[in-house]
C-alpha cells in the first residue's frame, strides 16, 4: 500500500515523523481518514483520539486536543497543544 510522511508536533516537540499508510482524525465538519495522494486541504481539529496505521499495518493510537491539520503533496502536518500516544 501507498505511504505518505506523516508529522505530528506539539509545543513539546515532534511526537511522529516517519510514513504512515493512514490517518484518522476529527475535523471541525467530521471524522476524516488520509491516505496517500489525498486533495491538499487545512481544517482545524476537535479533541480526538487520532489513528496511524504505519506501514507494516500496525497501529498507534494517539489523543490530540484540537488544532490545525495539513495536506499537501509533500505530506501530512498535524500540530497540536497537546499530543499524548496511548
Amino acid at each position: 500500500m501507498n505511504t505518505f510522511k506523516l508529522t505530528i508536533a506539539s509545543p513539546d516537540g515532534n511526537k511522529f515523523s516517519d510514513e504512515a499508510q493512514m490517518l484518522t482524525v476529527r475535523g471541525i465538519d467530521g471524522d476524516l481518514a488520509i491516505m496517500a495522494g489525498h486533495i491538499p486541504f487545512i481544517t482545524a481539529l476537535q479533541p480526538c483520539d487520532c489513528k496511524v496505521v504505519l506501514p507494516d499495518e500496525t497501529e498507534k493510537i494517539g489523543a490530540v486536543d484540537g488544532g490545525l491539520l495539513t495536506v499537501s503533496e509533500k505530506g501530512v502536518t498535524l500540530l497540536s497543544g497537546s499530543f499524548q500516544w496511548k
